[in-house]
C-alpha cells in the first residue's frame, strides 16, 4: 500500500491503524471485519472505501435506511407501538429495551451506527488511539446544542464519564479518565489497554448516552427533559407513552417528523395489532410467534437485523438450587434447542451453546462442539446431584417471544424428570426479580436480590464486549452470581488484544469455559424483528430498541 493511501486518512496513522490496512490488504481480514475494525480505530468511512476500492472490493459501505424509496413529505406524526419501558429513564443507568427506545429518542452517543456491527460519528466526529489502546482522543462536533439552547461542550463528555466511571463503565475508568483538552476535544485514559474502547461510548452500550455536565447520577428524562437529538420530550407517561416534538435546531437537520408518539404495551399482540389496525405506523420489536401477519402484510415493510441479541436462561451459581454444576449442566442437556428455534423463531435465528459470542463475530470459534439434548445423562446427573424430580419456578418477562420459549423449555424439562412453574411478569416489574439491586457487596459486588432462575432479554450488541463483562466477569448484570477467574483472565486477555488472532484465542477460551461452567443456558441467537407501513421511510433501528427517527418521515 503507498504512503499516499494512507494520507487519505486525514490525520497520521498509529501503528494499530497500519496494522489493521496491511492485514486487509494482505488478506488477514474480511471486507466485513476490516469496515468494523476500521470504524472502531476511528477511520472515516470514506477513507476506508477509498482502502476497498484500491483493492477491488469497492462495493458500496454506507448504512441504509430502511422503507420506501419515494420523496419524503414534511410534516406529520409517526406513531409507534413499543414496549413499556421496565424503570425510569435513566440516560446512563437504564436496563431494558423499552427505556432505551425512549431515552435515545432524546439523547445521543459520541459514536453511532455504521455498516453492519460497525460505528460512525454522532456527536464525536472522529476518534483515534494511542500505540498501545490505553489512551482514546474524540474530536466532538462543532454547533451541537442541547435542547434548552445551550451549546455541547467537551465538558458535558467528561461529566458523563464521571458518571459512568462508578457505573457502566467501571470496568473500563476511574473517575478523572477523561480531560478536557479544548471545547471540542476529549481525552480519556483507561485502566486497561482496549482496542475496542469506542464501542463502549456508541449505540451498542446502550447507557452511555452523553448527558449535560449539571445532569445529576439518577436524573431521568422526563424528570429533567433534555438531550442533543432530533426530537424533544414533550409529554410521558409510563403507563400509555410518550410524545417528542422536533428539534428544529438539530445538528443533523431539521427533521422531517413534526412529532413522534410512542403508544406503549406489555402485549406484543396488542402492539402488531395496532399496527394492522391502524392505530400505529410502525413497531420497534415483534417476534415471529404471533407475527404471521405483519410478515404477509403486502401494506408492512418487515426488517430482519442478524446478530448477537439473544435470551440468557439464569441460574443462581452461587447459593440455592443451582450451585452444583451437575444440575446446571442437566437443564442444559434437557433442552432440545433445535425444537426451540424451529418452534419459536420459525428459523429465524442461529443455535446458541451456552456462551454469549454469536456466529456473526468475526473471532468466534466455530470448532467447539455443539451441545445436543442428551436426555438419559440429563437425568444421570441429576441424580447424582441428588436433585432427581427438582421442583423450580422460573420467572420470565411478558417481552415479545419470551412466554412461548419459557412454555416449550418447561415442556422440554418434564422429560429429564423436572418440574417447572412459570411466573410471567409485566416488564415494568420483572427487571427486579432479575436483579433488585445494584450496589451488593457480596461477590460477585453488584447485582443481587433476584430469583435464582429466569430469563432475560439481551439486545443486539456490535461486540460481546457488555455480556462478557456485565453478565460474567463483574457483578453489575451477573444474577447468576457466577466466579470464575480463569474466565475472567480469558476476557482481560480478550479485551487487551489489538489483533484477531489474539482475540480468536482468547475466545476460544472464553467459549469453552463457558459452556462447561454453564452459569446461563443460551439456546438461541435470535434475528430482531422491525416493521413500518409502506409510507413510512427513513428508520434506522439497531435490534437493541433505538430507532432512530431524525430522517424518517412520511412518503409523499
Amino acid at each position: 500500500m503507498s504512503k499516499s493511501m494512507y494520507e487519505g486518512a486525514g490525520r497520521d496513522l498509529g501503528s494499530l491503524e497500519t496494522g489493521l490496512i496491511d492485514s486487509y490488504v494482505g488478506g488477514g481480514l474480511s471486507r466485513r471485519s476490516f469496515l468494523v475494525r476500521g470504524s472502531v480505530m476511528g477511520l472515516g468511512a470514506a477513507f476506508l472505501g477509498s482502502i476497498l476500492a484500491a483493492c477491488g472490493d469497492d462495493e458500496d459501505a454506507s448504512p441504509s435506511t430502511g422503507g420506501s424509496t419515494g420523496a419524503i413529505k414534511e410534516g406529520g406524526t409517526l406513531r409507534v407501538a413499543s414496549q413499556r419501558p421496565g424503570g425510569p429513564i435513566d440516560p446512563v443507568a437504564m436496563d431494558n429495551l423499552g427505556s432505551y427506545t425512549i431515552a435515545t429518542t432524546a439523547f445521543e452517543y459520541l459514536c453511532g451506527k455504521g455498516e453492519g456491527a460497525a460505528i460512525a460519528p454522532m456527536l464525536a466526529e472522529s476518534w483515534s488511539p494511542n500505540d498501545d489502546g490505553s489512551e482514546w482522543t474524540f474530536k466532538l462536533r462543532s454547533g451541537v446544542k442541547w435542547h434548552d439552547g445551550t451549546p455541547f461542550t467537551a465538558a458535558d463528555v467528561v461529566a458523563t464519564l464521571d458518571r459512568l466511571s462508578v457505573g457502566n463503565l467501571a470496568s473500563y475508568i476511574e473517575a478523572g479518565a477523561g480531560t478536557a483538552v479544548d471545547d471540542l476535544t476529549v481525552t480519556v485514559k483507561l485502566l486497561l489497554a482496549d482496542g475496542q474502547f469506542p464501542y463502549q461510548l456508541s449505540i451498542w452500550n446502550p447507557q452511555s448516552l452523553i448527558t449535560p455536565a449539571d445532569y445529576e447520577t439518577g436524573t431521568t428524562l422526563d424528570g429533567r427533559p433534555s438531550g442533543t437529538g432530533p426530537f424533544k420530550l414533550e409529554k410521558y407517561d409510563i403507563a400509555t407513552g410518550a410524545t417528542f416534538a422536533r428539534n428544529d435546531d438539530w445538528w443533523g437537520g431539521k427533521p422531517n417528523l413534526e412529532k413522534v408518539d410512542f403508544v406503549f404495551s406489555d402485549d406484543i399482540a396488542t402492539q402488531i395489532t395496532g399496527v394492522l389496525g391502524g392505530q400505529a405506523d410502525a413497531i420497534v420489536l415483534f417476534a415471529v410467534v404471533g407475527g404471521d401477519a405483519l410478515l404477509s402484510n403486502p401494506d408492512v415493510t418487515v426488517e430482519s437485523i442478524s446478530g448477537a441479541a439473544h435470551r440468557q436462561l439464569w441460574m443462581n451459581t452461587r447459593e440455592g438450587t443451582f450451585t452444583d454444576v451437575r444440575v446446571r449442566q442437566a437443564v442444559a442437556l434437557g433442552i432440545n434447542r433445535q425444537e426451540l428455534l424451529d418452534v419459536v423463531l420459525k428459523g429465524r435465528g442461529q443455535m446458541g451453546n451456552d456462551h454469549p459470542v454469536a456466529p456473526s463475530y468475526e473471532f468466534f470459534d466455530s470448532t467447539q462442539p455443539q451441545r445436543e439434548r442428551d436426555i438419559e445423562k440429563a437425568k444421570a446427573l441429576l441424580e447424582e446431584a441428588g436433585k432427581a424430580g427438582l421442583a423450580v419456578t422460573m420467572h420470565v418477562p411478558k417481552l415479545v417471544e419470551i412466554p412461548q420459549l419459557a412454555e416449550l423449555m418447561q415442556t422440554q424439562l418434564k422429560d429429564i424428570g423436572m418440574d417447572v412453574t412459570l411466573n410471567v411478569i409485566s416488564t415494568d416489574t420483572f427487571y427486579d426479580s432479575w436483579c433488585k439491586v445494584y450496589d451488593s457487596e457480596v461477590a460477585p459486588a453488584g447485582c443481587d436480590g433476584g430469583e435464582e432462575f429466569g430469563i432475560v432479554d439481551y439486545g443486539n450488541r456490535g461486540t460481546p464486549d457488555v455480556y462478557l463483562v456485565k453478565a460474567y466477569a463483574t457483578g453489575e448484570w451477573n444474577s447468576a452470581h457466577y466466579i470464575s477467574e480463569p474466565f475472567n483472565a480469558a476476557v482481560a486477555e480478550y479485551q487487551a488484544s489489538l489483533d484477531l488472532a489474539g482475540r480468536q484465542a482468547a475466545i476460544k477460551t472464553v467459549q469453552a469455559i463457558a459452556t462447561e461452567d454453564v452459569p446461563y443456558i443460551i439456546p438461541y441467537f435470535y434475528d430482531s424483528l422491525i416493521a413500518y407501513k409502506k409510507n413510512v421511510t427513513g428508520i434506522v433501528a439497531t435490534g437493541l430498541g433505538h430507532y432512530y427517527l431524525g430522517s424518517a418521515g412520511f412518503t409523499a
